[in-house]
């Protein structure tokens, strides 16, 4: 059994970080927002962490950085995470199944 200090997590791979190991990749406005780009993040396989002020959250404030979700990643996974939000998707390049809409 592994026992983890404060400021550590064990990440999708098993490995033990520390918070310092950890990097702001994007800068969300609101909480839905973050949720998407980190589940498209851990889609990946790309470890993530939010950081966000908690009065944005209960009172659902988007004002001058109050509401805004920083979404961390994994040093090692910085530039990958970025790549992978950088990416843009034609209509041709999603598998989308041919469905026969009835009335």
């Amino acid at each position: 059994m592994i026992t983890m200090h404060a400021g550590a997590k064990k990440g999708i791979r098993g490995k033990l970080m520390t918070d310092e190991a950890w990097h702001v990749v994007y800068t969300a406005s609101g909480m839905t927002q973050a949720k998407i780009i980190t589940g498209r993040l851990e889609t990946e396989g790309v470890s993530t962490r939010l950081r966000y002020e908690a009065a944005g959250t209960i009172y659902a404030i988007t004002i001058d950085g109050l509401g805004e979700v920083k979404i961390l990643v994994p040093a090692e996974d910085l530039d990958r995470a970025g790549a992978i939000l950088n990416r843009s998707y034609d209509e041709e390049d999603l598998a989308w199944e041919d469905t026969e809409i009835r009335d």
